[in-house]
């Protein structure tokens, strides 16, 4: 079987659908977008290994060459849900539109395969001192279900690793966590002509948000990181539910929040910290006060800027790492011994939108800059 070209290449992965979603009517399976990277990668010569990591989700660890160190290139195989109607053309079709292709997924980051692809062509026929593998996984825009079943494997992948995500071709070597959580509180209703008579989930829930305000200024004081465009830790309160009527003493309060820790924070010891205020709280109202996670945290990350990974990353971009606000997979393949950047041709500025397009003016210059990417982790000496 011949290799379709680069623009059919993202066109076929465009067009197989593969939506990752917490909500399971929207949910989709990324087999199709697996079997083809597998298909393409195994003709070249690849040694493919694909992975069920739930149910209908998959990961592709691809390689060529063999031996300690190497390169990862990876990303993820899954989008996020998209509203037909509000695209101006098949979300699932490759269009060209002026200088860009548009379609979904194309920037947000299907298309860093073709990429990737492209640059190793011309290479295959040299000897490869270390490694070249292409990690494909699932569910990044959900779960990172994928990304965190290759951390817990805990089998080490490479020297290196290059996430694609969107950064307009400039290197990230910093993001903060995501933590999204929540707090449930079980009072006692009664009528409300006699306080006595019950516990307010809502009453205590006001002091459990003052408690974490407190918090939140505290580890706003503590924390700051001048390269983020918003240099301290953030804490929004998302939602709150509680209570069903003014005439009773409101029974039940539950709150819902996000807090995106810098570098340097671990997530448990900010989860311990809210605990013990809620302990506290609890007794003093008399309410069961439930803590946990809505999902599973994305720590925060930080790659050393001294690395030779930075390093060569700032030289053959000519860009200083810098450090971006949403979250990726990098620190689980951290997690794993490789040094790790994000570092991709996309705009995130276009991404989890109608019309997501990628400007065909960043083919070339990725494609080059993977190449010489491959040639000195691959090719040459250890």
């Amino acid at each position: 079987m011949s290799l379709p070209s680069l623009k059919d290449q993202f066109a076929a992965l465009i067009a197989a659908p593969s939506v990752s979603c917490t909500q399971p009517d929207l949910d989709q399976s990324n087999r199709a977008v697996i079997d083809l990277l597998a298909t393409w990668l195994g003709d070249l010569g690849f040694a493919c290994e694909i992975q069920q990591v739930t149910p209908g989700k998959f990961n592709l660890l691809a390689s060529f060459g063999s031996g300690p160190g190497g390169l990862v290139l990876a990303g993820h195989s899954d989008t996020v849900p998209y509203d037909p109607q509000l695209w101006k053309s098949d979300p699932l079709t490759l269009t060209e539109d002026g200088d860009r292709w548009v379609g979904l997924g194309v920037c947000d980051m299907k298309g860093f395969f073709p990429l990737i692809i492209e640059a190793v062509l011309p290479l295959l026929d040299q000897p490869f001192r270390q490694p070249l593998l292409i990690l494909a996984t699932c569910d990044e825009e959900s779960s990172m279900s994928g990304a965190r079943a290759l951390a817990e494997a805990g089998r080490p992948l490479g020297r290196a690793a290059v996430i694609g995500e969107p950064t307009g071709l400039k290197p990230i070597r910093l993001h903060k966590g995501v933590m999204m959580e929540r707090i449930d509180i079980l009072g006692r209703s009664g009528h409300s002509s006699d306080p006595s008579l019950g516990h307010s989930a809502l009453e205590a829930m006001h002091d459990v948000m003052g408690a974490m305000m407190d918090l939140r200024r505290q580890w706003q004081r503590e924390y700051n990181n001048a390269q983020f465009t918003v240099p301290q830790p953030t804490m929004n309160f998302g939602c709150i539910h509680g209570g069903d009527n003014p005439n009773r003493i409101c029974g039940q309060c539950a709150l819902e929040f996000d807090l995106r820790p810098l570098p340097g924070m671990d997530p448990q010891v900010l989860r311990a910290a809210i605990r013990s205020k809620l302990a506290l709280l609890a007794e003093q109202h008399q309410v069961r006060i439930d803590y946990a996670p809505l999902f599973p945290e994305v720590p925060p990350f930080e790659q050393n800027a001294e690395g030779e990974l930075v390093q060569l990353a700032e030289r053959l971009t000519g860009h200083a790492a810098a450090a971006v606000a949403f979250g990726t997979e990098a620190p689980y393949l951290q997690r794993l011994g490789c040094e790790t950047i994000v570092l991709g041709p996309g705009d995130i500025a276009c991404a989890h939108q109608p019309g997501e397009y990628l400007e065909l003016s960043r083919l070339a210059p990725t494609v080059r800059l993977l190449r010489e990417l491959i040639q000195h982790y691959c090719l040459g000496p250890a």
